[in-house]
């Protein structure tokens, strides 16, 4: 997912370099050990036992069991989680801004030209836009960094079995995937210390839930196994069956364009031609390629860009329910293939900060004793730590947000 640590500059190339040749193929030595408790929270072994009984019931081996769940304790720092996700507390051009960053588009041209190969022979078999899948494999495991495994992913059966037990919304859904963990491992396809993820248990290259790794993944590496881990071929060519399967992904289509949407927003779904017919024009003042192609109008905030998204969008955010992290997405790839910003800002926003800007504004927290784990340019959970720590030092709005006002506020302190 989005949001994690940062290191030094050149430790953070050299482990993108290794992690694009060789993929997460050192999971298996960066996870860590299930973790145990000495003693169980109220309840939790009186849940593990009926639902041992459902598992085995379903046909997970009594030897599957005793290996993922017989001594695992929930990981209850799941439930902070569930209330915190970005994609619903920040505002739309704050989450633009992090996510379609300077690092992700330079470190995403490097992740292109290094896989070229590989992205040419999805576009052919599924006919998904490069652009697309850069952008996700960028987003939701910084092209496969290992750091990331390392630092910010956690095993996936005490998250799984939190949820399963006690979230009190959707412990159906929790349960079904922790099922789906249980029969991959049943299956020999992995191991449960292999099996490191988010907190909601997504995991490798471009974050698969269990049960996308059983019923979509393909092994498209050709090693006789179907990984999310490892050369990202899997992952890769997995995700974009996925869009397409699940999403409904139209080949040869972009996935929309911001336009001028002069008047009183207008409803629907039109052809591109309609949409141009009633006063619709792209903010680059160039033609719609596809003027028969369909889309529909979305302004995010009134006086903000205006876009009109085709299928190819929604089939995005089939991979995530968010508006603004299918918007990202979506920007981010235009971005990584040589487009420029949006031309209409957002209300109220900034320009993202450049990669020198970052760096230079991690360097100066740092130097203020607001620790950020590095200067590499990317914002993570480190970084935004110390910008919220100095926001509320100096009278910020405590957002974690670093962009041009406290970087100035930094210059002006040294």
């Amino acid at each position: 997912m989005t949001g994690f640590d940062s290191r030094s500059f050149l430790t953070r190339r050299t482990l993108l370099r290794s992690s694009l040749r060789a993929g997460l193929g050192a999971t298996a030595l960066l996870a860590p050990s299930l973790p145990t408790w000495a003693t169980s929270p109220p309840g939790f072994e009186a849940w593990r036992d009926a639902f041992r009984a459902r598992a085995l019931a379903k046909g997970i081996t009594e030897a599957t069991w005793n290996r993922a769940m017989a001594r695992v304790e929930p990981d209850m720092s799941v439930f902070d989680q569930i209330g915190s996700q970005p994609e619903f507390t920040e505002q739309t051009w704050q989450y633009i801004n992090r996510r379609v960053s300077d690092w992700r588009i330079i470190h995403g041209k490097q992740a292109l030209k290094q896989n070229a190969a590989l992205f040419s022979r999805i576009e052919r078999d599924f006919g998904v836009e490069r652009g697309t899948l850069l952008a996700l494999w960028g987003v939701e495991s910084a092209y496969g960094d290992p750091a990331v495994q390392q630092n910010h992913m956690r095993s996936i059966f005490p998250s799984l079995a939190a949820l399963a037990w006690n979230e009190p919304r959707r412990k159906a859904y929790w349960e079904s995937e922790l099922i789906n963990a249980l029969r991959i491992v049943d299956r020999g396809w992995s191991t449960p210390e292999e099996m490191i993820g988010s907190w909601a248990g997504a995991m490798g290259h471009s974050q698969w839930m269990p049960e996308v790794w059983l019923n979509v993944g393909i092994d498209y590496d050709g090693d006789g196994k179907i990984s999310p881990f490892g050369k990202p071929d899997d992952a890769l060519g997995s995700t974009a069956k996925y869009l397409v399967d699940r999403g409904h992904y139209h080949r040869g289509e972009h996935w929309g364009y911001e336009v001028r949407a002069p008047g009183k927003a207008k409803r629907g779904n039109r052809t591109y031609a309609a949409w141009a017919s009633a006063g619709i024009t792209r903010a680059d003042g160039q033609a719609f390629p596809q003027p028969h192609a369909s889309a529909k109008l979305w302004i995010p905030e009134p006086g903000g860009p205006a876009f009109l998204l085709g299928p190819n969008f929604y089939a995005v955010r089939s991979y995530n329910p968010s508006m603004n992290y299918a918007l990202a997405i979506c920007h981010l790839g235009d971005r990584i293939l040589g487009a420029g910003p949006f031309i209409q800002p957002f209300p109220g926003s900034e320009r993202a900060l450049t990669l020198a800007e970052v760096q230079e504004m991690q360097t100066r927290l740092t130097k203020a004793g607001f620790d950020t784990g590095g200067t590499d340019g990317r914002v993570g959970n480190d970084t935004m730590e110390a910008i919220k720590n100095y926001q509320l030092k100096v009278g910020l709005t405590p957002d974690g947000y670093g962009g041009l006002e406290v970087l100035a506020r930094l210059r002006q302190g040294s």
